[in-house]
């Protein structure tokens, strides 16, 4: 489906970095959905670059919704959002046309598209791209929220720098949802701040690992193989550019232990099934067990560097030296959170839909006697 992702909600996104405008389409979503435009707006700003340690571009992420939307609620149609773009500095990029910026998909993509890309700013390869797919995305959370499902993401660790894990969810997730700089603790995000500053003044960038926690999902939703609940989490969270790793509860550090270790221990409670630990991230055997999911993405150093690197140019075929000129962050991983958000809302949307059907967002969904 190329720029498609979902089945019984789907979206598609399409501009590029320099092109006029950027957005995308949604489409499957039920009639009645509440669609408040400051949910957006903030959502947004979450994802804008605003600070010393971001990029100097500013765009003013102005929306509009072209379609979808009748008196504030979904229509049922597709609903198209767009944004403009206004501040681009398109000559950065023609000085170095043919100059493969190291880990950046100009090679790559003049492969695939023969030469026909927008090479400016990487084009639809861009995380400017991103911007329409928060836009979308905050219309997905409210569709979640109406089915009591919640979900937020943090900068685990960054420049050396570790917050805390969740601990408290809802409250975790809730203030979240309104911090500026996206930590549990705030003192650790003000060393995380200094280590990206750091950065930027020896003209390198730096990555970051960001964690995620959603409440709320009822369990059954999935499949046992190739459309489990990891698969495709995992799916939409790699089109995130950035994203180099996807791990699921414990991750990595399941493999060090034994499985008395590992294995979650299970109870009744209040009339429920739960784990008495989350080691496996509320996922067992590709399928939601009504426990939080959590997950892990280390989102890799912005390539985009002030220091001379080694490189080819692909249209002359000769090796070549390369100094990025340009507005870049020397760190993506606190506007790649709402992003994060975003795309997962997409994606359990897209799994309650499956399951119980597109009016579950207005209608809610049936209760089952073990949920």
């Amino acid at each position: 489906m190329k720029n498609t992702f979902g089945h019984s909600v789907s979206l598609t996104l399409f501009g590029e970095s320099h092109g006029p405008a950027v957005g995308g389409v949604i489409d499957g979503l039920a009639p009645g959905i509440p669609v408040d435009g400051e949910a957006i707006r903030r959502l947004l700003d979450r994802r804008r670059p605003s600070a010393p340690w971001d990029t100097p571009r500013r765009e003013a992420d102005d929306f509009r919704i072209l379609s979808g939307v009748f008196q504030g609620k979904t229509t049922g149609t597709p609903l198209c959002i767009v944004l403009a773009n206004q501040d681009q500095h398109s000559g950065d990029y023609e000085k170095n046309r043919g100059l493969a910026r190291p880990s950046h998909g100009d090679y790559a993509g003049f492969c695939k598209y023969h030469g026909y890309e927008d090479y400016r700013g990487g084009g639809h390869f861009s995380g400017r791209v991103t911007a329409a797919l928060t836009a979308l995305g905050a219309v997905l959370l409210t569709a979640l929220a109406g089915t009591g499902v919640a979900l937020g993401t943090h900068i685990l660790r960054c420049g050396g720098v570790e917050d805390r894990d969740f601990d408290c969810l809802e409250q975790d997730i809730a203030c979240l949802n309104r911090a500026a700089f996206p930590v549990l603790t705030e003192s650790r995000g003000e060393a995380m701040i200094a280590a990206i500053l750091a950065a930027k003044e020896a003209g390198d960038s730096i990555g970051g690992v960001v964690q995620t926690a959603v409440t709320g999902l009822p369990a059954g939703l999935g499949e046992p193989w190739f459309d489990s609940v990891e698969g495709l989490l995992s799916h939409a969270l790699f089109s995130i550019g950035g994203v180099k790793a996807v791990s699921f509860g414990d991750g990595f550090q399941l493999a060090e232990l034994r499985g008395s270790q590992a294995n979650d221990a299970m109870r009744m409670e209040k009339g429920r099934v739960i784990t008495v630990t989350n080691r496996n991230g509320g996922i067992n055997g590709g399928v939601s067990n009504g426990m939080p999911i959590l997950f892990q993405c280390a989102v890799k150093p912005t390539p985009s560097i002030g220091r001379e690197q080694q490189t080819v140019n692909f249209l002359t075929g000769e090796n070549a030296v390369l100094r990025i000129a340009g507005r870049h962050d020397p760190a993506i991983v606190r506007r790649i959170c709402p992003v994060i958000d975003a795309v997962t809302a997409l994606v359990l949307c897209d799994l309650l839909a499956q399951r119980y059907g597109t009016d579950v967002f207005t209608k809610g969904r049936p209760v089952c006697d073990m949920d």
